[in-house]
């Protein structure tokens, strides 16, 4: 890798590093130790294909290793087991109700993995339909589905806690 080429990763991963994390976290749903296991994956991927990926979209394609390999380790563990999620990291946005916070992480995290991979990027990391589609090798329709089936079960399992519809 040329000197410039490593210039351009260190300035992508001090950009960048903070929110692949916080994607790792959401879309793992586990443990920050697992999310930051996923994540250090992933930059390393991206680190030995960055002469390659440099000036396309490093962080989609980053993403993308994030979410499949997420995806991968819910697949290999079929027997659904109660877990500790780790707070998301600080970011610089205002925290309105930390309370409500608290309890769509909690929501988010019983979701299937696909479908919370789904909901993660369309609604936190606020990438559209295509793009989420694309990142996951899925059509629009199949991330449509996912993210109104998901946001369908967060709704009721939260009315159903607060004793009310929401």
């Amino acid at each position: 890798m040329t000197e410039e080429d490593e210039a351009a990763f260190d300035e992508f991963l001090a950009a960048r590093s903070t929110a692949l994390l916080r994607t790792a976290i959401l879309v793992c749903g586990a443990s920050a130790h697992d999310a930051e296991d996923l994540a250090q994956g992933a930059l390393e991927k991206v680190y030995r294909h960055w002469p390659r990926i440099r000036h396309d979209n490093p962080e989609a394609y980053a993403r993308r290793i994030v979410v499949n390999a997420a995806i991968s380790r819910s697949r290999r563990r079929r027997v659904i087991q109660e877990i500790t999620f780790a707070r998301p990291p600080e970011t610089a946005a205002p925290q309105s109700d930390p309370e409500l916070k608290d309890l769509l992480i909690g929501e988010l995290r019983r979701l299937p993995a696909r479908m919370r991979a789904v909901v993660v990027l369309r609604y936190w990391e606020d990438l559209s339909e295509t793009e989420t589609a694309a990142m996951l090798g899925c059509s629009v329709g199949t991330v449509k589905s996912q993210a109104a089936r998901g946001l369908a079960r967060m709704r009721a399992r939260m009315g159903a806690r607060k004793g009310t519809s929401v």
